[in-house]
């Protein structure tokens, strides 16, 4: 694979009770495009299980990650960590060079959360906590690959109610008005969480973002482990596109309606 020139770091933010080895396939690629690239665990996730989990927290491990990468880097989140992503963003805009936010198009205080977190409750008070339901939609939904990076750093099966609440609270519409630099949405076809992925796009644009919506056929909601080629491409479109810089005639395009439209992969594993 052709290395990306002047490649900005990329760090990546793992979704809801997985850690960061859910990214071995986009670290790989990324390696293979000399693009230098950290995944991390946010709180009360993968080596860090038993941490309480915070936005706060979490926005502060995204910190730390950059920090580690020298500073300045594109971050990418997927699902909990797209709503972090997108909050990092906003509240360390110097830092954060772009985003990526996969599978997080939904605003999260939607009033299906009340459901969820009975729900999530529920199931975290089962006598083996979820496991055997977590695993048994693990090997019903994922391919064999993806389902072993979900699982070699194991499962935060004792979250889910604290995520809930805590992104209650989250404004990424508000959050991605806030600054300016570029935003690449990237959803699964197939996935429920991407209802609002217009407004949010439109977000990006409001805050003066050069953005896009990319929609992978055939995925789900993890889509970068359904479709792990195809998500990797558009990263590392996206680390091109942030290492051109600042196009000069972004605030009259973005703004506009004229070139107002998204681009779907054209599939692939």
């Amino acid at each position: 694979m052709r290395s990306v020139r002047d490649a900005p770091p990329v760090l990546l933010v793992h979704g809801s009770r997985t850690s960061r080895t859910m990214w071995r396939a986009q670290l790989a690629a990324l390696d293979r495009a000399r693009v230098p690239a950290l995944a991390v665990d946010l709180p009360g996730h993968g080596t860090r299980r038993g941490e309480p989990f915070t936005l706060d927290g979490a926005v502060e491990a995204v910190a730390q990650g950059v920090d580690d990468l020298g500073g300045r880097a594109l971050v990418v989140g997927l699902s909990l960590g797209g709503y972090v992503a997108i909050e990092a963003r906003a509240r360390y805009p110097d830092h954060v060079l772009g985003l990526v936010a996969a599978s997080c198009s939904t605003v999260p205080s939607t009033r299906l959360r009340a459901a969820w977190l009975v729900a999530a409750e529920r199931i975290e008070r089962l006598p083996d906590g979820g496991a055997a339901l977590n695993q048994a939609l693990v090997d019903r939904a994922m391919p064999a690959e993806g389902a072993a990076d979900l699982a070699a750093g194991g499962f935060a099966l004792d979250v889910m109610s604290a995520i809930l609440r805590e992104l209650g609270t989250a404004d990424p519409l508000g959050a991605l008005e806030s600054t300016d630099s570029p935003v690449w949405l990237v959803n699964g076809r197939w996935d429920h969480f991407r209802t609002g992925e217009r407004s949010f796009l439109a977000a990006a644009r409001r805050g003066g973002a050069r953005a896009r919506l990319v929609v992978i056929p055939g995925a789900r909601h993890l889509v970068s482990l359904d479709r792990p080629v195809a998500f990797s491409r558009h990263l590392l479109e996206a680390v091109a596109d942030v290492a051109r810089g600042p196009a000069r005639d972004a605030p009259a395009r973005l703004a506009g309606a004229a070139d107002d439209r998204s681009l779907t992969a054209s599939g692939g594993r």
